[in-house]
């Protein structure tokens, strides 16, 4: 695993081999951030990171110069896993929360430009999510949230849908806040 522009260019990540995380596929990663840069300028971004797993978007998004990320993973290994690799990294921009991240959705008192959720594919309630999400008032106007799923779901029926993207196995939907 790498990050794959901004500063921290090429840097590999690796977590250990008994880790559980699927993290998001280098070629993936990169056409959704190119879809991201196009929306969005990275200086200044305040991003949710939801079911965080190796931390992987979340160092990307420092990467590139996103002002705060919070990495919420409700696992201790790969929270400590984000914790120590920010620390190493020194990712001063990056907090990692261990946190189920249903729970924080009902609790956090934030405002993000960007959500993004890369839960288990086979995670149930992940049909919920971009409403849970999208009714939680954690987005600022025009901010997006972008799931993570498999091709077994179809949101484009969601009034706040914007977009899906496929690479390979790897689909992404995007809803926008339009209040």
């Amino acid at each position: 695993m790498r990050i794959v522009s901004g500063r921290l260019r090429g840097r590999q990540i690796n977590p250990p081999k008994n880790f559980r995380a699927r993290p998001t596929t280098d070629f993936a990663k990169e056409s959704l951030f190119n879809i991201i840069a196009n929306h969005f300028d990275f200086e200044g971004l305040k991003v949710l990171d939801l079911f965080a797993g190796t931390g992987s978007i979340s160092y990307e998004f420092i990467s590139r110069g996103a002002h705060m990320v919070d990495a919420v993973e409700k696992d201790f290994h790969h929270w400590q896993f984000i914790k120590t690799t920010a620390d190493l990294l020194k990712l001063s921009g990056l907090n990692p929360i261990k946190q189920d991240a249903f729970k924080y959705l009902k609790v956090c008192n934030k405002k993000y430009n960007l959500i993004f959720a890369d839960p288990p594919y086979e995670l149930i309630g992940i049909d919920l999510l971009p409403n849970i999400v999208m009714q939680s008032e954690l987005l600022v106007e025009n901010g997006w949230f972008i799931l993570e799923h498999s091709s077994k779901y179809n949101f484009t029926e969601n009034q706040l849908f914007r977009e899906h993207r496929e690479y390979g196995s790897v689909n992404f939907s995007i809803f926008e806040e339009k209040n």
